[in-house]
């Protein structure tokens, strides 16, 4: 029997989708449930990744994570998208685990690399000489160093906006704060990166 894959699902609108696998979920429907998780693993593992450095307890984290969104979804009723539902999961599963394991707060423990830094969009000048690839080694490590220091709630926000792509209210939802603390997180946020990273632009 071959593996489910998403377009098993239903065409249309993305959200749309997602809702009617939770209900098929809440039907009694455990294939509906595995289509969710193979549509979002890879995201969950990417942002749990920011905050959680080992690889191995990425998986776990993420694992943890689906697990609680799979007993907590006979109550889920859509007031939000399920994946902004998920996020917020996640990222309460991260910061749980941290503190499991006497961490310090993520700040310290976010590992930003390269092909994310690409994803954040900024596009670097791929000129092919060897002052050319030095900048941009420097770019891209002085980008993870100021990732890295920002102060968690305005890196998860700044995290959620530009490398997972959620809107303000999306982010809101996820991180249970007003839309206003959102905006400003993340302008805060920004105006931070473009102060730590003025000399190289």
């Amino acid at each position: 029997m071959n593996k489910p894959t998403v377009s098993d699902a239903l065409p249309g609108d993305d959200s749309a989708v997602d809702m009617a696998l939770v209900r098929r979920v809440q039907r009694g429907d455990t294939r509906a449930f595995d289509l969710l998780v193979s549509k979002y693993q890879l995201r969950l593992a990417k942002l749990v990744g920011r905050m959680v450095s080992d690889r191995a307890e990425v998986q776990d984290v993420v694992q943890e994570a689906f697990i609680k969104a799979y007993r907590a979804l006979p109550n889920f009723r859509g007031e939000s998208a399920f994946y902004t539902w998920l996020y917020r999961i996640a990222i309460n599963a991260s910061k749980n685990h941290l503190v499991a394991r006497s961490r310090r707060p993520p700040a310290d423990d976010v590992d930003i690399t390269g092909g994310e830094v690409e994803e954040a969009g900024i596009v670097l000048s791929d000129i092919a000489t060897p002052e050319a690839y030095l900048v941009k080694d420097q770019l891209k490590a002085a980008l993870a160093r100021a990732l890295n220091e920002l102060p968690e709630d305005l890196r998860t926000a700044l995290t959620l906006c530009e490398l997972e792509g959620l809107s303000y209210d999306e982010i809101a939802r996820v991180l249970d704060c007003p839309i206003g603390t959102v905006r400003s997180r993340i302008f805060r946020a920004r105006r931070t990166l473009d102060v730590k990273l003025k000399p190289f632009v």
